[in-house]
Order: structure tokens, then sequence, then C-alpha cells
């Protein structure tokens, strides 16, 4: 507490640093950021340092380090990801400038502040040069909604089709949360779907509007994808998920004008259930398959030498989507001599993937037979379809085309 100081100016708060100044900078993406760097740069000498820390677009950032570099000022682009208990505890952290000034003015504070693993590793790590670590959490976000939908549609499924209260789903996602789906995402949702609301006592998620929010992240690596050629929609049918819940009063009007829905009855839950364990598993490895595609193409594309297996280890900690599987990726990364062409092909899951398959198809006809909203369980199996499949409808599509 006695080191903390209060300033109440901007110049006497970057009197008060010591030299060369380093300032870290959370807020808001977009003109915010340039209207807060524009207003220190009277009072920053040679050699200072600014962190942008927000979630910034990459080329925004590049901008800004070309703007401060003619200035003598090093401008720094800074992934974050951690929400409260990051804040509290220690975020993950993916910061990307100057290698030189990182390693000899940040990499100690910058750790020092960061979440740690069990065995002490930090979770942050220099990410390469530009704004390669605002990249990197773009994708992180990006993998974050796919994951976010994929549990929500299992949610789904386990409420209109399998009849589930609220606490037989919670009991479901703790016993999945204490197998390879240990993650902080499943965790939370066993713990959310046991919250009560305060005022009535009810369970609070039948309290909560079902339209979801966004700041933008996701749709931005959704947009990267089209630009880059990458094909990713297990992250874009999350960003649309997202944009469908959004007119809520259409939904309305729209089902009032087709109130028939189909009827379905499982008659044994427990089996489905088991589908449905492997339906998000394989969905979420593709998620993150999808994104690591996207971070490959990418580095290689602006030069920025990113080390895959690293960033994953970076998310093990102090992230929304820390789980248990990051460490098998960089397992998959080390074992592949950092050549990994699609994590599905990898050792480290390909054999899980081929026995998912069969009830991940179970699971997705059903659902669609039941007449249930499952965009990213069926866009990710029809991503390992077309992926896997030797050939494709698009010598049609290129004889059209001509």
């Amino acid at each position: 507490r006695d080191k903390v100081t209060a300033a109440y100016e901007l110049k006497e708060f970057v009197d008060s640093l010591e030299s060369p100044r380093k300032v870290i900078l959370m807020v808001k993406a977009g003109p915010v950021v340039d209207a807060v760097t524009d207003s220190l740069l009277p009072y920053l000498q040679e050699g200072d340092i600014v962190i942008d820390a927000g979630n910034s677009y990459y080329k925004d950032t590049k901008r800004r380090m070309d703007h401060y570099a003619h200035l003598s000022v090093n401008f720094f682009g800074m992934g974050v990801s951690g929400g409260e208990k990051g804040a509290l505890m220690g975020p993950s952290i993916m910061p990307s400038g100057n290698r030189e000034f990182y390693n000899t003015y940040l990499s100690k504070l910058l750790t020092d502040i960061s979440a740690h693993t069990e065995d002490g590793s930090p979770c942050c790590d220099y990410i390469g040069p530009e704004g390669s670590g605002q990249y990197v959490k773009m994708v992180h976000n990006g993998i974050e909604y796919g994951d976010i939908q994929i549990i929500d549609e299992a949610y789904f499924i386990m409420k209109n089709m399998l009849g589930m209260t609220n606490a037989q789903m919670a009991d479901t996602f703790e016993s999945w949360n204490q197998g390879r789906l240990d993650s902080f995402l499943v965790e939370i949702t066993h713990k959310i779907l046991r919250e009560k609301d305060p005022d009535t006592g009810d369970d609070l998620i039948d309290h909560i509007l079902d339209e979801a929010g966004q700041k933008g992240t996701g749709m931005w690596t959704a947009i990267e994808g089209l630009e880059m050629h990458m094909a990713i929609p297990t992250m874009a049918e999350a960003v649309f998920a997202r944009n469908l819940s959004a007119v809520k009063d259409e939904r309305i009007v729209a089902a009032q004008a087709f109130t028939e829905r189909p009827s379905f009855v499982v008659e044994d839950v427990k089996a489905m259930l088991e589908d449905l364990e492997q339906a998000v598993y394989a969905s979420k490895i593709i998620s993150y398959a999808q994104g690591f595609q996207l971070l490959g193409k990418a580095s290689r594309e602006h030069g920025w030498n990113l080390r895959l297996g690293d960033i994953a280890l970076l998310w093990r900690e102090g992230c929304i989507i820390r789980a248990k599987f990051l460490g098998r990726i960089k397992d998959a990364y080390d074992g592949a001599d950092g050549e990994v062409q699609n994590l599905m092909l990898t050792d480290e899951f390909r054999d899980e993937i081929k026995a998912a398959v069969p009830g991940w198809r179970r699971v997705v006809a059903k659902a669609i037979e039941a007449g249930l909203y499952v965009p990213t369980l069926a866009n990710s199996l029809l991503y390992f379809d077309g992926y896997t499949s030797a050939k494709l409808p698009a010598n049609l599509c290129q004889a059209q085309r001509d």
C-alpha cells in the first residue's frame, strides 16, 4: 500500500515515474487510445515506454508504434486476458514490440504481475514485433467465443431435448470438469447453474435474457479469417450466434409466425450425455485447431515467427480459456518440431477425434431433428468433414465461375 501513489494530473503522474518511464494503459480500444496517448506525449522523453494493454486492433497498434518511433518513444501492444480474477490474481499477458526494450525494461515487471502455473511458470512471454501480441489476444478471444458457444449449445440440448433441471445440468458440467474438459469455462458453468437470484430465490440463469453482448474481438477474428483465406467456421458461427441473439424482438415475432416445432424423445439420456461430451470435446479441439491455424498463417504472412506451442502455455492460467489440455497443445507442437498442419492431425488429438466422431454425429443429427439451434457443434463437424475429405464439390463451383 505504501508503494502506491495517486496522481490527479498527467504531468504529475509522468513526473512521478522513474526514467525510462513505463506507462501501462488500460482503456477502451479505438479513438480513446489515441486521445490518451496523444495527451501523454508532451510529458514523455526519449526512451520512455507506453504500453497499450487494451483490446486494440493489431493494425492500429502497428500504426501507433510507427508514430511513436518518430518521437523516440517506445510503444508496445500487449494482449491481456483474465477478467476480474486476473486483476486480482494475475492475468495472462501477451506483449509485443521492440524485443531489446522488452528484455531490458519490461520482462521482469510483466512476468511478476502475470498469472503463474502450479509449477511457478509465468503466463507471460514476449510474443513478437508490431502488433503480434494483440493479434494473439484477438485470436484467443475468437477461440473463447467458440468455446463459450459450444458449452451454451450443450446446455441448450440438455435443457430442451433431454429435459434436465438446472441442478442436473450443473452436476453434469461439474463431472465433465473433473475430466478432460477441465477448464475455467466449464467450471464457471456448473457454478452459474447453481447460482440463486437473491430477490426471488429462483435459479439465476432463468432470469437472464438470452441476448449475448460482444466487444468486437470475435468479429475481428472472423474478418481476419476471411482476409487470410482461412476456414474458421467454429469461431465465425459463434460470432453470428451472438448477432442472432441480439435481435430478440425479431426472434419473438418469428417464433409466433412459425409455431410448430419438432417433437423428439430421447430414450437413453445417459448414452446421449456420453455422446454430448464427445461432441463438446471434439468441437473444442476444432475451435483451437482453427485458431492456431490462423495464428500460423498470420505469423508467416507478417514474418512474426510466433512460437505457437509456447503461446498455448501462456493460456494455462489467468485467462478465460484456461483449459487442462493446453499443455497437450504444447506437446503436439513439440512432438512435430513446431510444424503442425492442423491439431486434429497430431498424435495428441487424432485418435480422440476419431473416437468422438460417431457420438458427435448422433448429437448434431438429433439436435437438428429436434429443431435446436446448435451452429458451432454442427459447423465444427462440417469443418471436420470438409477438412478430412479428399474431394469436395469445389470442381463444380470452379466450373460455374468459369
